[in-house]
């Protein structure tokens, strides 16, 4: 699958209105307004866009859904899951676009991939396959590997199978995995408090609006502790997170643009098949590993699309 957007530069002579229900800010966002730009949707003349953040309390996206269908706009943007479905539960008929769904056929966002039926498409992340190629890389890093900490959002409903193949995937590795879980800001402290006494050999971060928008804490913990990190994309690994292993955000958000742009020309979300990123980048902090003591070896050091030294 090819996913860069044609630049055709057509400006269409109505005025679209876009929903975007988010939690909070993030730099990545800007992509998906670069796509609209090059496709010829600008801002201000004949784009209009309903930003809505929930600001870590998601129980404000239903509100936020029920605003978007007052407001008539012609397409929602939701980048989260649970967003997502909130969204869905307002709506049947105005197109919903999400730029990097969780696993959104386990969570019940679509049908399948290639069909995904009703008003949702988008670009979608396998978090669950995903989650166990994280462990199989992080056991070749640390051989002594034994015991590993997953810190996630159970009220994400996407990350739930994750959860599920990490078990299983630590079992046939040899690995305990123990589960450190938050759903709102205040929990992690209670979490951080836990590893401590724990002190697990790594740790695994599935990543969603919640821990995303505290990877900062979440890396500054990882290593004030001297764990062994592994994240989901190269936002960690450049605020210091040692290594990541997953999907290019900025890459999916500049593609949700092409959804946009189909649905605005009329074509049917039902008939847009999801798509899946073609590249998983794995990145690797060797300035981290040093300060954490850390040896990689040349196998996996091989491996990486891409090194901060």
């Amino acid at each position: 699958m090819s996913w860069p957007l044609a630049a055709r530069a057509q400006h269409p002579s109505q005025i679209w209105r876009m929903g975007f229900i988010a939690h909070g800010h993030e730099s990545f966002y800007e992509r998906l307004f670069d796509g609209l730009r090059e496709l010829g949707y600008d801002e201000g003349r004949n784009l209009i866009v309903e930003r809505r953040y929930a600001a870590s309390r998601p129980e404000l996206f239903h509100d936020f859904a029920a605003e978007m269908v007052r407001l008539n706009v012609d397409v929602i943007i939701v980048v989260t899951t649970p967003a997502a479905l909130a969204v869905k539960k307002a709506t049947a008929t105005i197109p919903i676009v999400f730029p990097n769904a969780i696993n959104p056929v386990e969570s019940g966002l679509i049908a399948s991939l290639a069909h995904p039926g009703g008003n949702l498409t988008g670009g979608a992340v396998q978090t669950a396959a995903l989650s166990t190629k994280r462990l199989e890389i992080i056991k070749e890093a640390v051989p002594r590997l034994s015991l590993a900490t997953v810190l996630w959002n159970p009220a994400n409903i996407a990350l739930a199978p994750a959860w599920k193949e990490t078990q299983r995937a630590a079992g046939a590795l040899g690995v305990t995995v123990e589960a450190q879980e938050v759903v709102e800001l205040e929990d992690f402290a209670a979490a951080f408090a836990a590893m401590i006494r724990r002190r697990p050999d790594a740790l695994l971060v599935f990543q969603d609006a919640l821990t995303l928008q505290n990877r900062k804490e979440i890396i500054d913990f990882t290593n004030q502790n001297r764990l062994t990190g592994m994240f989901a994309g190269k936002e960690w690994v450049r605020l210091g997170g040692l290594m990541s292993y997953g999907e290019s955000l900025p890459d999916m958000y500049y593609r949700a643009a092409y959804f946009v742009d189909q649905i605005f020309r009329g074509t049917k979300p039902a008939d847009l098949p999801v798509e899946q990123p073609a590249q998983l980048e794995f990145v690797l902090n060797l300035k981290t590993a040093k300060a954490l003591g850390l040896t990689i070896p040349p196998s996996v050091l091989a491996r990486a699309d891409e090194v901060i030294e």
